[in-house]
């Protein structure tokens, strides 16, 4: 199952609406999506002009926003260039996915300590449209359907702390979701394995198995973790390919 993000210019994906809510809020939500999502690159400068000019907003809500989004690791300022789109790592991926694994673990025990009827049925909604996502075959349907599950189980996790550190890694491991989810290459098993990966949790959640729930959320993560770093890998390959035709062609 290969799926598919939809494609939007950059001026009408960055613009931002006047409406109440923060200004700063709206900007720093955008500019995220558009990482996120891959409309602004890795590597890609962030210039406050054209970026000022595109979201008809001030120079001084911009940068408070590039500061947040500094401090999510999603963009680093470098010397004498300026802000720019952070590059995908792959050791820092691996880290990240390792680390997602214990936590959604504990999340998922937590949910079966914790959770009452009404949040299993949540959950089991909640499962019903990741299901539905992946038969439609849309990246961005998938993530978000797949983001409001894990929303629903750390609700019924009943832990701030918790919740509160998987906030923080969510931030940090989306562009590497999406990458997964939206990757041209991504493995037709992978999406099926996923989607029976949920159903599992949500049947141990619902039995009250405590240890299953944990063991399998992990094992999807420890799996989601693999096929991110499959893809990467042929990312790399690419880029390699690239530079060595440009090195060739310039010789």
């Amino acid at each position: 199952m290969v799926l598919h993000y939809g494609h939007m210019s950059q001026a009408r994906l960055l613009r931002i609406d006047k409406v109440p809510a923060s200004l700063r809020q709206q900007v720093l939500e955008r500019l995220r999506e558009a990482i996120i999502s891959g409309h602004l690159t890795p590597g890609a400068r962030l210039t406050e002009r054209e970026l000022t000019e595109q979201m008809g907003v001030s120079r001084t809500v911009l940068r408070e926003a590039l500061r947040q989004l500094e401090a999510e690791h999603l963009v680093e300022v470098i010397p004498n260039k300026g802000p720019v789109v952070r590059a995908l790592s792959r050791e820092e991926a691996e880290d990240l996915y390792r680390i997602r694994a214990v936590l959604h673990g504990l999340a998922a025990r937590f949910c079966v300590e914790n959770a009452d009827v009404d949040d299993i049925g949540h959950l089991q909604a909640a499962l019903a449209t990741v299901v539905d996502a992946y038969h439609r075959r849309d990246a961005e349907h998938v993530l978000d359907a797949k983001t409001g599950f894990y929303d629903v189980l750390y609700s019924g996790a009943r832990s701030e702390s918790l919740s509160a550190m998987l906030d923080t890694l969510q931030a940090r491991i989306a562009r590497w979701r999406a990458l997964g989810l939206g990757h041209p290459e991504r493995s037709e098993e992978r999406s099926r394995e996923s989607a029976d990966n949920l159903t599992a949790i949500v049947d141990a959640v619902t039995r009250r198995d405590a240890d299953a729930a944990e063991r399998l959320t992990r094992e999807e993560d420890s799996q989601a973790g693999r096929e991110v770093m499959r893809l990467l890998a042929i990312e790399s390959t690419k880029q390699q390919t690239r530079v060595e035709t440009i090195g060739g062609e310039s010789s």
